[in-house]
């Protein structure tokens, strides 16, 4: 079992608890559309898409994470982390959390993604749903972003639980400063993915 190279985890907060002051207008169809990452960018048209795996080890997972998957503290997990790239231009960093009785059955050929993309598959399988999203602003040298992708400017960042098969893990992206929002609606609608909300609390005057 590897060590974390996380110390301090981001502050996310459930998109309902968030005031539209916090969040603003720009991010907010992109950072809580419900559909397939990476059928979004590869949609873009902005360049090649490619998935590289930069790290995967088993790990105790992050506090927050633990409690999202209802977790053991010492319980670990297979921790995946990847970047997504348009013709080599690094636009997503993307955590993934798989607890161990989560890679078995109809899911065990998740423990050997390499560089596929994972969202090509969850978005595949039947019954998925995922979880309303959380939403962090992270600082660009946040110690959550490997080190060769940490930036000048802070970063919006999302994450939400998948439930496929009966089984529970956990996605998080975080959009680094090469990526350029796509046009999208902002999902207001219940959908075979779960319900993400869309309901910005109004900001306090």
């Amino acid at each position: 079992m590897s060590q974390s190279r996380i110390v301090t985890e981001p502050q996310w907060r459930p998109i309902a608890q968030i005031t539209s002051m916090q969040l603003p207008a720009a991010p907010r169809p992109w950072l809580l559309d419900d559909g397939s990452l990476t059928s979004r960018l590869i949609a873009s048209q902005q360049g090649l898409f490619a998935v590289q795996r930069l790290s995967q080890s088993w790990e105790v997972p992050l506090f927050s994470e633990r409690r999202l998957l209802h977790q053991a503290p010492r319980q670990q997990a297979l921790i995946r982390e990847v970047v997504l790239s348009l013709s080599g231009r690094p636009v997503v960093f993307a955590r993934s959390v798989f607890p161990i009785s989560s890679l078995s059955g109809g899911l065990a050929h998740l423990r050997r993604l390499e560089n596929k993309s994972l969202g090509a598959i969850l978005f595949k399988q039947s019954g998925m749903h995922r979880s309303p999203f959380e939403v962090a602003h992270i600082a660009g040298d946040s110690d959550y972003l490997p080190r060769h992708l940490r930036q000048a400017q802070a970063a919006w960042a999302r994450r939400c639980r998948f439930e496929v098969q009966g089984k529970s893990l956990l996605v998080s992206e975080v959009f680094l400063e090469k990526f350029i929002p796509w046009t999208a609606p902002l999902p207001v609608h219940r959908t075979q993915r779960g319900v993400v909300s869309a309901a910005i609390v109004p900001a306090t005057q």
